[in-house]
């Protein structure tokens, strides 16, 4: 493998050092908006120019380098030797998705071989061992991977989880790489055959992975590129997000190699350690185009110092793009104006509605307008499916404020429905989608893919909204999923570490999220308890929310109710959104502040 140690290009001023930046921005291709039959065709194209990658390390310096050129010449490679070793067209090939060079160069390598790659979660919190190689297992039976690749740090993780199962290599990407070359046509690749699998990120028990085809891909991908985004080869991406996440590695690997434009990346541990170093990297690249859910935007902006603000120019910032978990409008204003002085323009903020069953993107906010609210009846909403507008100083009712996240790309079709009847604007109901990126199933899951899918198309997102002039807006993520600073998790992952404990049984467990004293999601786990002495009682609630940090790697607060309180639909079954709806009515801000708090010291003392 040959990655630039020393980066070539053009020279960037800052404050402190001249900074070379390896991918130049402009460049002589004539710029393509993705309209590719495939992936490997895109990358051809991409590779006839100058641009490609950049990866930096947490302290601000590029490690490393490559251009579109390099990545595909080394995956032309890298696709001999894997395809040396027996594998056959449509394998799965497992690759552990740390944010290095490494990724993109397996990625593609399995694109050019025909095998499928399937990107594995790079996420060991500290004390989650077991739980990151159950996970990890889970993963591998799930896609039935021939071959899982790790960097040394992470190999021993997936070494541990493949123990048992039928993986014919399980090895560093060096020893990958050391396979002999041997001489043989690679496969045709088709728009029909599959790209790639992505596990969705909520569940951990019950992994479902996404089949995208190169056809799904490229559809996606134009419409982004040339709709939602209205990209050009002026263009230049910069990202902090996991390349195991779909946003990540559809939004900015495949994006922003589809449309010939360079990106920089910096590692997401190191950017939750050192959250300002995305605006550094933002002012020192001259980038147009970055992406962040709300809880990134937030971060950043409570670490910014008041003297930070003179070293950051963010007026090249033209696409701010906000989505992978609700939008909360009042952290999209403190950010703006927290940076205003750095030539940060809200118009910038770019709301958008994606998820990895439709490849990535849905809809998209118009470009430079900023975000727009509705201001609903919450009330209204809860009770009657209608998202009724209240206006400013009306004090009758609890109004809430939800981001509009546009309209669809071009080719998505939109119904909001209710038991199977599709509503007119402004009735809230389950949102459905049918267009050419939806996925074509789930990998080795019929019954859930019908489930989702219809025979004529229509997408069952499980995510609730309402239409208004053909512009959408979501009012609740996916029924049960609780997402908490980005993270998906499935509740009945929750429930079943509770159902496991003897105090516990089957049925006596409801997790959920709701807001904490500052509006913030945190995760609530509601038992119900026939245990009556207090100090019995008080064992299993330390002893669940310390299973909570070891098997889920999650603060969650573990509240003890009587039997026979928790909700139940008119089947017998949990009622997950009632017991949230409980929950939040018991619960004042003086409530909410005091369990924050009880939350952190038992974390502290688990």
């Amino acid at each position: 493998m040959h990655i630039r140690a020393r980066p070539l290009g053009a020279e960037i001023e800052d404050s402190s050092l001249t900074q070379i930046i390896a991918t130049p921005t402009r460049h002589e291709l004539p710029f393509r908006s993705a309209d590719f039959a495939t992936l490997t065709e895109a990358l051809d194209y991409a590779a006839q120019g100058e641009t490609g990658c950049n990866f930096y390390t947490g302290r601000g310096a590029i490690y490393a380098s490559l251009s579109y050129r390099e990545i595909r010449e080394q995956a032309v490679e890298l696709s001999h030797k894997l395809l040396g070793m027996g594998l056959t067209k449509g394998d799965r090939v497992a690759l552990v998705a740390e944010t290095s060079p490494e990724f993109p160069l397996f990625f593609f390598a399995c694109q050019y071989a025909g095998l499928i790659p399937v990107a594995l979660p790079a996420s060991v919190k500290i004390g989650a061992h077991c739980a990151y190689v159950a996970q990890l297992q889970r993963l591998m039976e799930a896609s039935d991977a021939v071959i899982g690749v790790a960097s040394e740090g992470y190999l021993p993780f997936l070494q541990e989880a493949c123990e048992g199962l039928a993986t014919r290599m399980v090895d560093s990407h060096e020893a990958f790489h050391a396979l002999p070359v041997k001489a043989q046509e690679l496969p045709e690749i088709s728009p029909q055959d599959i790209s790639y699998i992505q596990y969705t990120s909520g569940s951990t028990r019950f992994p479902r992975g996404v089949v995208i085809k190169h056809q799904t891909a490229m559809a996606n991908l134009q419409g982004m590129v040339g709709h939602g985004l209205q990209m050009n080869g002026e263009d230049r991406m910069m990202s902090w997000l996991p390349y195991y996440h779909d946003m990540g590695l559809v939004g900015f690997v495949l994006v922003p190699m589809s449309a010939q434009v360079s990106i920089d990346y910096l590692d997401t541990r190191e950017f939750a350690m050192r959250p300002r170093q995305w605006l550094n990297l933002m002012t020192r690249s001259k980038a147009t185009i970055s992406f962040a859910p709300s809880f990134g935007y937030d971060l950043c902006a409570r670490r910014v110092r008041p003297n930070d603000l003179e070293g950051y120019d963010l007026s090249n910032w033209r696409v701010a793009g906000i989505g992978a978990e609700m939008i909360r409008p009042e952290t999209l204003e403190h950010f703006a104006e927290i940076l205003q002085p750095c030539g940060f323009d809200r118009r910038a903020f770019l709301a958008c509605y994606g998820m990895a069953e439709c490849t990535l993107g849905i809809s998209f906010s118009p470009l430079w307008t900023g975000f727009t609210t509705h201001h609903i009846d919450s009330d209204r909403l809860a009770d009657n499916h209608e998202a009724v507008l209240m206006q400013e100083g009306d004090t009758e009712g609890r109004g809430r404020h939800f981001v509009n996240c546009g309209v669809p790309v071009p080719g998505f079709e939109i119904e909001i429905r209710d038991d199977g009847k599709v509503l007119g604007d402004w009735h809230s109901g389950v949102i459905y989608l049918r267009g050419p990126s939806v996925m074509s199933g789930y990998f080795n899951l019929p019954e859930e893919s019908s489930y989702a899918l219809s025979e004529d198309g229509w997408l069952n997102t499980g995510d609730i909204g309402y239409l208004a002039d053909g512009v959408l807006t979501i009012t609740g993520r996916k029924k049960d999923l609780i997402i908490i600073h980005g993270r998906n998790i499935w509740p009945q992952d929750l429930e079943h570490v509770a159902e496991s404990q003897p105090e516990v049984r089957s049925g006596d467990a409801v997790s959920f999220s709701a807001p904490d004293h500052e509006g913030e999601e945190m995760c609530v786990l509601r038992v119900q308890c026939r245990e009556t002495d207090t100090k019995k009682r008080n064992n299993l609630v330390r002893r669940l929310t310390a299973l909570m940090r070891l098997e889920m790697g999650l603060d969650c607060y573990v509240d003890l109710v009587p039997i026979h309180s928790l909700p139940r639909t008119s089947s017998g079954k949990l009622s997950r959104a009632k017991a949230r709806l409980d929950f939040i009515a018991e619960h004042d801000a003086e409530l909410l502040n005091g369990i924050a708090e009880e939350v952190r010291l038992r974390a502290a003392s688990a």
